[in-house]
């Protein structure tokens, strides 16, 4: 009985090993690597066609953060959105690919809306539909519960693409005429007498003018997208991430009233040339300094009177 059993044993092994190696052959391995490719040529299709659509419209963005300083921010946004699907890599991994068409007609729309931009000369309309055709790609080949997961990184690159410039002039204009009625508000507490005339603040030595660059939108826009990545990564609730965002909305603009009193007060008590070149420029970096600052008392404050809720351990 003792001698059977240990007969046994070896042709055992010999057969799983015999079964190991057939899985093993190279015929496999290499029909199993060719699949595999095969899997990715569409992925691969789509990728060069994405390059050959958008070329022209990503060099002419890329340009405009160069050297439209409103958008300064540009290069990073996409950064942090490859780091949002970068950290989130386990959970869409594990999610199950569902493919359906109900993600074609975005897909359709998007090109559409590509063709009206191009055609049409509006850049904003030609690279929103690039946030709005990878929308659709997920949807239709990876399935609506990837499309929820990645929704937020796709988002997030909207804050890269420069407004247009009807929705940019209907933002910035009003934001020159409150910035100078608040300054001139201030201005006469600190002893400088001022006249208002629409977005001009006539001093006693010289004219003041609260141009489109000095409107605050330039800050805005950066603070607002430093607030959604200060959110994301300090804050764990959508709800907080917002009230945060939108904060960074008027501390942007009372900052910017605050560097206008300081010019004024510069031009009247100091010197009015050094107001406008290097004071003119340092104050920019100071006050949105000062803004962060801000923003995060803000955080601190939320914190203070709103504590994050801390799951208990089950």
């Amino acid at each position: 009985m003792k001698y059977n059993l240990l007969r046994m044993a070896p042709e055992t092994t010999s057969a799983e090993s015999y079964a190991t190696g057939l899985l093993h052959t190279p015929e496999l391995s290499s029909r199993s690597t060719r699949t595999s490719r095969i899997d990715w040529l569409p992925f691969a299709a789509i990728a060069v066609l994405l390059v050959v659509l958008y070329f022209r419209v990503a060099f002419k963005l890329v340009n405009d953060w160069l050297e439209i300083p409103d958008y300064s921010h540009g290069p990073f946004v996409p950064l942090f959105s490859i780091f949002l699907l970068w950290d989130k890599r386990k959970l869409l991994a594990a999610m199950p690919i569902r493919q359906t068409w109900r993600g074609l007609p975005l897909v359709i729309m998007a090109i559409v809306v590509l063709v009206l931009g191009v055609y049409g000369v509006e850049l904003f309309t030609a690279r929103i539909s690039f946030v709005m055709l990878l929308a659709g790609i997920v949807w239709t080949l990876l399935g609506p519960a990837m499309l929820r997961a990645v929704l937020f990184p796709l988002l997030v690159l909207v804050l890269a693409i420069p407004l247009p410039a009807i929705l940019f002039n209907q933002i910035t204009f009003p934001l020159q005429l409150f910035a100078s009625r608040v300054a001139s508000m201030i201005l006469p507490v600190f002893g400088v007498p001022v006249l208002l005339e629409g977005n001009v603040i006539q001093l006693p030595i010289m004219k003041l003018e609260v141009a489109e660059a000095c409107s605050g939108i330039r800050s805005l826009m950066s603070l607002f997208t430093l607030a959604v990545f200060y959110g994301y990564f300090l804050e764990r609730t959508t709800r907080r991430r917002v009230l945060l965002a939108l904060a960074s909305i008027p501390i942007a603009v009372i900052a910017n009233v605050f560097r206008i009193v300081g010019t004024g007060l510069c031009v009247q008590y100091w010197d009015p040339d050094k107001a406008q070149g290097f004071f003119h420029e340092f104050s920019g970096w100071v006050i949105f300094v000062v803004s962060l600052g801000c923003l995060y008392l803000v955080h601190r404050f939320m914190q203070l009177f709103q504590p994050a809720k801390i799951p208990a351990k089950g």
